[in-house]
């Protein structure tokens, strides 16, 4: 026991004390080095959260605010060469598709007010700027499509009593309106006068008047929107980063038959929330297509920088009928029909006329659409789909192609002879396609480093970590058994010798007979040696 207690206080001496210290520091390392594993991702997540969070002054807000790059829209129109035969004979409608005319386009979020909930209020300026030399014509380019106003109030018109439509073909008459109109695609585009329109503004009450006193495909969207849009900026909540939380003051549309379907919370394309798998399912929302488009993941892609994104596109049936897909049965509000396959029906939020929506070229259509007409090329994936390319981690658009058709679907109304013998069809005006191709590089380099530095610090510092844990818990037990050791040799040794001692006394006292317990030492004096020997 005595021997015990002498080993453990030669193995908490001084001499050995550091070692345990180095016991404690590799013990540290290597907790710390689970930690790591652990949390690493969660704590470069919530840098990056904070970082993106949209706050007035900074890097992210401003480049969101005023986006560092010029989306281009390009726009096709169908050119119809045979309107005259289609109308009178009853032949197909022969198309030509008269295109690329570019846009270059210039985006900046003005008279941004922040919201105490944690939003952002703004109004979206978009400039559009004519590009010819990347345009195939220019807008003064004449064509011959229909007549959207005049078509829409026949259709409109279907259904109301038999002297109006008598009415409307009379004045129709007297104003000399026709089904199909000769314009420029600039027109067409931007707006030019109509009759119908400006009659409209005459005779119609004003609580139901159009918005607008031209007809054009994009009128009114060259420059800033009427519309203020209210954002989550991502602050408390960074699930709703850059969703829409109200537009015009409003949380639902009131177009269709369930509050899922109204709902408006999706993103506007630019951002979207960060930490995106492969899982989710994002939406956007653009007033134009009057609900949430889903999108869901495609494939994996690698944009400029070398940035990884992941390609969202929308469902093969997001414009399915409903016996393909019974999900948009709550697009359907007047109930069956409802729109054909491959068709999205916008009229209720398009003042009630009959304009519907498709993927260019009737891509993921009833091929009967495109088989009615004649010179449109089957769809391809690549050239009409629409997608967009995002960085998961950070939730931000890299890449975007939005393409849309713009239909409309003509009824036959007999009462009207103008259009008497139209038949029942949906025809196809033009398509766009509006993106960008990268962001710039200052911006991808960011994001490169943002998302490909945090993997390989966290790898480095794992394995930096680990090893030194490793090697000094290592060598601190290697030193303590070694040292231990020798000190029990030690005490061993010198057990044996003081029992030898022990043994050699014994003997010494029973030759001089001495029983005290000490040792008696017989010495000779050299004074008397001598005379002794003598």
């Amino acid at each position: 026991m005595q021997n015990r207690r002498k080993l453990c206080a030669k193995l908490t001496s001084s001499f050995l004390r550091k070692w345990w210290f180095v016991i404690i520091i590799a013990l540290v390392l290597l907790l710390f080095g689970v930690l790591v594993t652990l949390f690493f991702t969660s704590w470069v997540n919530l840098v990056i959260d904070n970082q993106i969070t949209l706050k007035d002054g900074s890097q992210v807000f401003n480049l969101w605010r005023k986006p560092p790059v010029h989306p281009v829209m390009r726009i096709y129109v169908y050119n119809v060469t045979n309107a005259d035969d289609f109308l009178n004979q009853g032949v197909k409608p022969i198309l030509e598709e008269l295109g690329p005319y570019t846009y270059i386009e210039t985006w900046e979020k003005v008279n941004l007010k922040f919201n105490d909930n944690g939003t952002v209020s703004f109004q979206q300026q978009k400039v559009f700027r004519f590009d010819p030399d990347n345009s195939v014509g220019s807008e003064d380019d004449m064509v011959v499509v229909p007549n959207i106003p005049m078509l829409s109030a026949t259709s409109q018109s279907k259904h109301a009593a038999r002297f109006l439509r008598l009415a409307m073909a009379s004045i129709m008459d007297i104003l000399k309106i026709k089904p199909f109109v000769e314009v420029t695609v600039g027109q067409l585009m931007w707006g030019y006068e109509d009759p119908l329109l400006k009659l409209a503004k005459d005779v119609v009450p004003k609580e139901q008047k159009l918005p607008y006193e031209e007809f054009g495909l994009m009128y009114g969207k060259n420059g800033t929107a009427k519309d203020v849009v209210t954002v989550f900026t991502g602050a408390g909540d960074i699930t709703k980063y850059g969703l829409v939380d109200t537009f015009n003051g409003k949380t639902h549309m009131s177009h269709w038959k369930t509050e899922k379907c109204n709902r408006v919370m999706g993103s506007d394309g630019s951002i979207f929330p960060p930490h995106i798998s492969k899982e989710d399912t994002i939406y956007i929302y653009d007033k134009d297509i009057c609900r949430l488009l889903p999108l869901v993941f495609q494939k994996e892609v690698v944009t400029d920088g070398k940035v990884l994104g992941y390609r969202f596109s929308p469902p093969l049936n997001v414009f399915a009928d409903i016996e393909h897909n019974p999900d948009n049965d709550c697009f359907c509000p007047s109930g069956p029909p409802c729109a054909p396959h491959g068709l999205f029906n916008v009229s209720l939020c398009q003042y009630d006329s009959p304009i519907m929506l498709s993927f260019p070229h009737f891509y993921l259509a009833d091929p009967k659409l495109r088989e009615a007409v004649e010179g449109i090329s089957p769809p391809e994936a690549e050239k009409h789909e629409l997608f967009i390319d995002i960085q998961p981690t950070m939730g931000t658009s890299l890449r975007a192609r939005a393409r849309i058709q713009i239909n409309l679907a003509v009824s036959q109304v007999i009462d009207i002879k103008q259009v008497a013998n139209f038949p029942d069809i949906v025809f196809p005006i033009m398509w766009f396609e509006d993106g960008i191709d990268g962001l710039p590089m200052e911006v991808t380099n960011l994001m490169s480093i943002a998302t490909t530095v945090p993997p390989v610090a966290r790898t480095a510092l794992l394995h930096a970590l680990f090893i030194m844990g490793s090697l000094l818990l290592i060598l601190a037990v290697f030193c303590l058994v070694r040292n231990s050791g020798r000190q029990e040799t030690l005490s061993l040794e010198g057990t044996a010798h003081y029992a030898a001692n022990d043994e050699k006394n014994k003997k010494m006292k029973a030759q001089n007979g001495h029983s005290n317990g000490k040792a008696l030492e017989t010495r000779t004096n050299p004074a008397f040696e001598s005379d002794y020997n003598s």
